[in-house]
């Protein structure tokens, strides 16, 4: 028995660390999709937000985030990490563990596992924010917004809901019913939220929208490199859904996460034709972009739930989201509020539906308990992220200048250009 915990316990393991590293490859996903859509003035500046955004985050979720989220952590704490116990401690754990668990399917793995899974979600969330502020944000303002959102927001957010806190001592959402699987709410309506809340205080950019109320298109400079950002986005998704089934090391688990994956891939091809359809029947071509942002929004629905539905609801759910998303990025342009990559649309209003799907297959979960958890979430990250940007923008300014903005932020904010044998007249 006790050779079989352990071997359970490194399948786990590895399991996990594997799942996180295919999420950590997102952040290459969000890179190469924000440098194709944005212009080319402006490529070094959004590459460098990502790379710098993911350093930040790895460390403040050391700081103090994964403290604040789960009531233990690294740095502040003092705790050490379980892999610098000898085998024979780690042995005893696993086998503890597992007694208490009855051996009925209790995770086991190593904190050192958990922690690097978790902190590869803080970065997915603040990624969320870095597109739909692009193109006229100051690089530094960005990163201190960062620090917060990544060493405070998110984990007190977290806490509330996959550690099953009380809501500031008032409720607890658990006990209304909330679940969030893998994280539409938790990560990416998060991010959406700090996004709209600095995209508000920012403004739109130069020659976005006309005086007559004109929507000017600025298109991006490399669409093959956002259709390869968006493939790097579904693939490291299976790692942010299958993962979230937090194990492997037996047949209902394995059966769990083949099942999770077959409908995360589901879900995007729904959510990419049903947006290629719309944008077919809206505008009369079959726009690329809005086809990237559906396969995004199908991922988006299905992750507050991959794992109870059937393949063909999952496609379903995968094709409201990239419906849905073409509205929302039309209907944000509209009023005006200027998101470059459709950012807020894809992780936030797809996000929303995510949470509401739930409960058409999984009877655990109720309505009630998906809204009250939705409004949570935004009011808390949209009301704190409101506040450090307002900060933010009245002490260092947040926003670039109109002739910085006009040659764009490659060279003002980094003194590099991403294609400096391009010629601009």
């Amino acid at each position: 028995m006790e050779q079989t915990l352990e071997l359970q316990y490194a399948l786990d393991t590895f399991y996990f660390l594997v799942c996180g590293a295919l999420v950590m490859w997102m952040a290459a996903g969000f890179a190469m999709l924000e440098a194709g859509l944005v212009r080319s003035k402006n490529t070094a500046e959004i590459l460098t937000k990502n790379v710098a955004l993911f350093a930040v985050s790895c460390i403040m979720y050391m700081v103090c985030g994964y403290a604040l989220m789960y009531g233990g952590g690294f740095l502040l704490s003092g705790i050490e990490l379980d892999g610098a116990a000898s085998a024979e401690e780690l042995t005893a754990t696993v086998v503890a563990e597992s007694i208490e668990a009855g051996f009925d399917g209790g995770s086991v793995y190593s904190n050192a596992s958990d922690f690097f899974f978790q902190v590869v979600f803080v970065a997915t969330a603040m990624s969320i924010v870095s597109g739909a502020v692009a193109e006229r944000m100051k690089l530094w303002a960005f990163l201190a917004f960062a620090v917060v959102m990544t060493g405070f927001i998110y984990p007190m957010e977290g806490s509330w809901t996959w550690n099953g806190a009380d809501v500031f001592g008032l409720f607890n959402l658990g006990d209304l019913g909330f679940s969030d699987f893998a994280g539409s709410g938790i990560v990416h309506l998060a991010g959406a939220s700090a996004a709209l809340a600095g995209v508000l205080l920012l403004g739109a950019r130069k020659g976005k929208y006309g005086s007559d109320g004109q929507i000017n298109a600025l298109p991006g400079a490399n669409l093959p490199l956002a259709t390869l950002g968006t493939f790097i986005l579904w693939m490291g998704w299976f790692g942010f859904n299958g993962g979230s089934v937090l194990k492997l090391g037996d047949v209902a688990s394995a059966n769990a996460v083949a099942m999770v994956f077959l409908n995360t891939n589901t879900a995007a091809a729904g959510g990419a034709i049903a947006a290629l359809i719309t944008a077919k029947l809206l505008f009369g071509k079959a726009d690329l972009t809005m086809a990237l942002n559906g396969a995004l929004a199908g991922l988006v629905a299905i992750t507050a739930e991959p794992s109870t539905p059937t393949a063909f609801l999952a496609t379903l759910f995968g094709a409201l989201g990239g419906i849905l998303v073409v509205f929302s990025i039309t209907l944000l342009d509209r009023l005006k509020i200027d998101d470059p990559v459709g950012a807020i649309s894809v992780h936030g209003t797809c996000g929303v539906l995510g949470l509401l799907l739930v409960p058409f297959t999984n009877p655990g979960v109720s309505f009630v308990g998906q809204i009250v958890g939705g409004l949570t979430i935004f009011v808390w990250v949209f009301v704190c992220s409101l506040i450090v940007w307002g900060i933010l923008k009245v002490s260092i300014g947040i926003r670039v200048s109109e002739e910085e903005e006009y040659d764009g932020v490659d060279t003002t904010e980094c003194g590099v250009e991403a294609y400096p044998e391009f010629i601009r007249t």
